[in-house]
């Protein structure tokens, strides 16, 4: 059993599921996956001590903290699941490939080493197979501020005597690339500029933390981010932002099972371009300050033409659920994937439950069906795993998800939040 409560064993573990239930009731959304990383990351940069808050129990979540363990970070975890991590004890910046292979993410790490401790080696990532998503933009921007950068035998190897703030133009909307670079800026000796930054909450949850640091940090948010370098961040306490793909997730299930879903500890700000899909789909949705609600009792679904952008557009990671709903709605729906060039791995699992599904490169033109039949298939990367769950939810018959360690990368209990709100769903 794994310190943060995975079993090793989980890589032989299916999702059994019998379709047909509309949900209803309630979910309490969990701290955002993309959100704790480059948090626990930033508390390298930390003198001392910093507590994060409001952490999800996830398989990321405890590889990285495994990663900073192997640096000689002290890391302790209480019964609530908040992480303390005390840098004092840092004996080595070294992120080896039996760690970094397993999640792309612990990319995160090279910035705040080689900005507080002049040296980071960082074996090249790994993670789900949905795309190469290179990291020359995060080498180039740390070149650019004086870093020395080597790649050899398969690992990163940054030195730098000091940075220095510079102007960066990241020649691609990249949210790792941003957030590796700005938490390198925050020590960069004068002014760095970011151009064509990442907008995405989670690049300004952040910010946020590290303005409460003692960042000097503007325009988190818009595609410009401005540096001004410190000497250095003390240790605090932050609590995670709410996790926005979980919540769509959720409001997914309740429009394809026709159920009523209220999503709570919610950010509803984060998700406008969901929601306003949503309610093109012809369901009833509702917000508050820290709730959204989705009803589809009584109502048909439509199908919706989904293409992927960057923040504040459409995200990736609600492509996938979005087709589940696509391969069951009235109409024809047209999904276009412009982030990651092999994010379609699902369709032919969806087609294996009788969607129709006509795959055009990264197009996808779905056609609704009046239903779908449950069937054994297989989840190749994180979303695709719930697009495969809320395909089962819908599905006549039973449906047996297998390689589901890719969903404990990503959603906290699952079985447990959708068993409480009605789903015939067990993991063995």
């Amino acid at each position: 059993m794994h310190p943060f409560g995975f079993r090793a064993d989980t890589f032989m573990q299916v999702f059994q599921i019998e379709g047909g239930t509309p949900l209803e009731g309630e979910v309490v959304i969990s701290g955002a996956k993309n959100a704790v990383l480059p948090l626990q990351a930033a508390a390298l940069l930390a003198d001392g001590k910093m507590t994060i808050r409001n952490v999800p129990r996830l398989k990321d979540v405890a590889t990285l903290a495994s990663l900073l363990e192997g640096m000689g970070v002290t890391v302790n975890i209480d019964k609530d699941n908040n992480i303390t991590t005390d840098t004092s004890t840092i004996k080595n910046q070294v992120a080896p490939y039996e760690l970094v292979r397993t999640m792309r993410a612990s990319i995160l790490v090279l910035g705040p080493l080689v900005a507080k401790y002049g040296y980071a080696e960082v074996s090249l990532p790994g993670g789900c197979a949905i795309g190469s998503r290179p990291v020359n933009i995060h080498l180039t921007g740390l070149e650019a501020m004086g870093v020395e950068i080597t790649v050899d035998e398969g690992f990163i190897r940054a030195k730098a005597d000091k940075l220095t703030g510079a102007t960066i133009v990241m020649e691609a909307v990249t949210v790792t690339g941003t957030e590796n670079l700005l938490m390198a800026a925050v020590f960069a000796e004068g002014t760095t500029i970011l151009e064509n930054a990442a907008r995405e909450p989670e690049v300004v949850d952040l910010a946020n933390c590290l303005i409460a640091m003692g960042a000097k940090i503007s325009g988190a948010g818009t595609n410009t981010i401005t540096v001004t370098g410190v000497k250095k961040l003390k240790g605090i306490e932050y609590s995670v932002l709410p996790d926005r793909i979980e919540t769509g997730t959720y409001l997914a299930a309740a429009a394809i099972t026709g159920g009523k879903v209220r999503c709570v500890n919610a950010a509803p700000e984060t998700l406008d371009a969901v929601l306003q899909k949503f309610r093109e789909c012809g369901a009833s949705v509702e917000v508050g300050k820290d709730w959204v609600e989705l009803d589809m009792r009584g109502r048909k679904l439509k199908a919706v033409d989904i293409r992927t952008e960057p923040h504040p557009a459409f995200p990736t990671d609600m492509q996938a659920q979005f087709m589940a709903m696509n391969c069951v709605s009235e109409g024809i729906g047209v999904v276009v994937e412009t982030i990651f060039e092999n994010r379609m791995m699902h369709v032919a699992e969806l087609m294996r439950m009788g969607a129709n599904i006509r795959l055009e490169g990264n197009t996808a033109i779905v056609a609704g069906m009046p239903s779908l039949r449950g069937a054994p298939v297989m989840a190749t990367d994180l979303r695709a795993s719930a697009c495969l769950i809320l395909a089962g939810l819908a599905a006549k018959g039973i449906t047996i998800v297998d390689r589901i360690y890719h969903t404990d990368r990503g959603y906290e209990k699952i079985e447990e939040k959708l068993t409480k709100i009605g789903a015939k769903i067990k993991r063995s």
